[in-house]
């Protein structure tokens, strides 16, 4: 005879071992691809380091009374705890759809308007180093492009820090976190936009993540060529047109402190950042 208890042991058992097959695959994968990632710390994953993925898991996957409770769960109660979801943009209305950020925003400046103009339009960033400068594509990214003009016109990115660069795997400056701790967003997220056929070559400005459709504030600019080596999760919304030679700069000097992955050793303050449509 089969005891409650027994039972909830057996549960316990099943849940670990499956958890045991994720974090194997996980390990796998991560050893032959990189990710950018935003929130619940800084989850970059550079050629062969694996870390992302348990930290976006959360819990511990080895605690039996863990995996008993997590087996033993209510699936409403878990549904119900899990986020909103954003909805992809309507091109028959021309809406956007931006859902509350569970771990709150790091500058509250409320959430764009969602009807928005999926135009072309140009993003200009004044910087202590110079002025870099992006053609962002408002046609296949709109609700991106209008997240950031939003957020642009509200004075989210002023004086603000780029805090990581990556030199080694994956050659990229992300910028767009108010904390400069890589958690930070804007208390809202949306949908990923234009990845069917991502390219990240050099000069493609993209959007950074923690998982599908959790893009927030924080972006990166490519300077190497990474179209082999990041996989089509982080939505393309520009191209840098002027100011790459001020990335270039960043990058020679080098993080802080050595390494590959980290603060850029030559700091980038966002002074303002405008943007306009395209003529």
């Amino acid at each position: 005879m089969v005891t409650g208890k027994d039972r909830q042991k057996q549960l316990a058992r099943e849940h670990h071992e499956r958890q045991q097959a994720a974090r194997l695959q996980r390990e796998r994968a991560a050893k032959r691809t990189a990710a950018i990632g935003t929130t619940a710390g800084v989850v970059v994953v550079v050629a062969g380091i694996v870390a992302a993925a348990i930290f976006l898991t959360g819990g511990n996957d080895d605690d039996p009374a863990t995996a008993a409770a997590s087996a033993s769960a209510n699936p409403a109660e878990s549904a119900a705890a899990a986020p909103a979801q954003p909805l992809p943009y309507d091109k028959g209305t021309g809406r956007c759809d931006y859902v509350s950020d569970p771990a709150g925003g790091a500058k509250d400046v409320g959430k764009p308007d969602p009807k928005v103009a999926a135009a072309p339009a140009v993003m200009k960033i004044d910087t202590n180093l110079g002025v870099i400068q992006a053609d962002l594509d408002g046609a296949k990214a709109p609700c991106t492009v209008g997240s950031f003009t939003h957020l642009a016109s509200k004075g989210y990115f002023d004086n603000t820090k780029c805090h990581r660069l990556t030199t080694e795997g994956i050659k990229v400056l992300q910028c767009g976190d108010p904390t400069a701790t890589g958690s930070g967003g804007p208390g809202y997220r949306f949908v990923d936009e234009n990845l069917e056929g991502a390219a990240y070559k050099r000069g493609v400005l993209a959007m950074a993540n923690s998982g599908p459709n959790t893009n927030g504030s924080q972006f990166f600019i490519v300077y190497g060529d990474e179209t082999d080596t990041l996989p089509d999760s982080y939505t393309p919304f520009g191209t840098i047109t002027k100011g790459l030679d001020v990335v270039d700069k960043v990058a020679k000097a080098g993080v802080e402190g050595g390494g590959g992955d980290g603060a850029p050793k030559q700091a980038v303050e966002i002074k303002d950042v405008t943007i306009t449509g395209k003529s």
